[in-house]
């Protein structure tokens, strides 16, 4: 794989990820499990950044503390609520899951099937889905953060964590 091309994607994948923990980060408390459910749209963001990161998704495990409740139709929540130091913490752990999942991309990698009931991706474009749900994520948090704080978290334009 070449890697000019692995450097790039990790440098924005690394800066959504980064941008989304600065959101994460100047959560106040106040918000946090208020009727928005801050800390939800970040635990749903991190568990299917996780899960989209997994090479074999049919054997998927998030780290403890965390279940496979996202994937429980009847369940709309979490048994509890994740603090935000915990999800700090998942967040690092997805980083560096993607450092390492970019990092290791050879050509067979690159265009090896992503596959789960309803995709069917090369490892690419799972890659380039997975950064999009992040960022779209992300904006949601600003627009949340926005409503309460004007001064919001700063663009981040790459990564500053090397691959």
């Amino acid at each position: 794989m070449n890697e000019f091309f692995k450097t790039e994607l990790w440098g924005q994948f690394g800066a959504a990820l980064d941008m989304f923990e600065n959101a994460l980060s100047k959560c106040p408390e106040s918000l946090w499990d208020e009727e928005s459910k801050f800390w939800y749209i970040a635990f749903h963001t991190l568990f299917f950044t996780d899960y989209y990161l997994s090479e074999e998704p049919d054997k998927f495990l998030p780290p403890e503390p965390y279940t496979l409740s996202e994937f429980d139709p009847t369940r709309l929540m979490p048994e509890r609520t994740y603090t935000k130091e915990e999800l700090v913490s998942y967040t690092r752990h997805c980083r560096e899951k993607c450092r390492r999942f970019i990092a290791g991309l050879t050509e067979e990698k690159w265009e090896a099937r992503w596959i789960d009931e309803g995709r069917n991706y090369s490892y690419f474009k799972v890659l380039l889905y997975n950064m999009r749900h992040v960022m779209h994520h992300t904006g949601q948090l600003n627009i949340l953060l926005g409503k309460i704080d004007h001064d919001l978290p700063i663009w981040v334009s790459q990564t500053k964590i090397g691959l």
